[in-house]
Order: C-alpha cells, then sequence, then structure tokens
C-alpha cells in the first residue's frame, strides 16, 4: 500500500493533444501524442493505447491528464516523456479527461 506521501510525487498534469498519429512500430495498436501542458511544462510526447475508443481526428483538441513527472520511456525507438491515464475498461482505454474546459498545466489535486 502507498502513503498520501507517494501520491503527493506524482506530478499530474492537464495537457491539450494537439498531434495523433498511428505508431505503425509499436507492438500493440497505439498513438503517438504531440501534447501541450501549458508554458510550464511545455509540449511533451506520449505513446498510447486508446485506439479502440478513439480516431487521431477525435484526439486533437482533447484535453487529457497525464504524469508529467516519470522519466522518458523508449518504445519501439521512440521517447514517450508522459503516462496519459486512461481506464482498462471493457473493449479498451478509455481516456481520463477533465469534464471542463481548463488551462493546459492545471495540477490534479
Amino acid at each position: 500500500m502507498i502513503t498520501f506521501e507517494d501520491f503527493l510525487k506524482l506530478d499530474i498534469r492537464v495537457g491539450e493533444i494537439i498531434e495523433a498519429e498511428y505508431f505503425e512500430k509499436a507492438k500493440k495498436p497505439a498513438y503517438k501524442l504531440t501534447i501541450d501542458f501549458g508554458e510550464e511544462i511545455g509540449i511533451k510526447k506520449s505513446s498510447a493505447q486508446i485506439t479502440s475508443f478513439y480516431t487521431e481526428n477525435d484526439l486533437i483538441g482533447k484535453q487529457i491528464l497525464a504524469v508529467v513527472n516519470f522519466p522518458k520511456k523508449n518504445i519501439a525507438g521512440f521517447q514517450s516523456e508522459v503516462l496519459v491515464l486512461g481506464t482498462y475498461s471493457e473493449g479498451g482505454v478509455v481516456l481520463v479527461v477533465p469534464d471542463k474546459r481548463i488551462k493546459n498545466g492545471d495540477t490534479l489535486g
């Protein structure tokens, strides 16, 4: 079990997907995402296995939540810089999203 202090170590921010491209080299179906986290964090890249419920066009302009303070992960030659959050649901992954439009870079708290 983790402590509340462990949870506080996670830096979870709101970002807006500005580019989405199918990731041909990924072992499992995925997209390469470019995400704007605002002035403090900037633009980051991520690989996300969210193809079951979303097309590239669905994703552009969508605000999401992501962990921005994990180390980079090399996925099939692509540097994934943040972990986009979603739920493992029947049929695939569903993104965790704010229910109102807010400022990119806002912190989960």
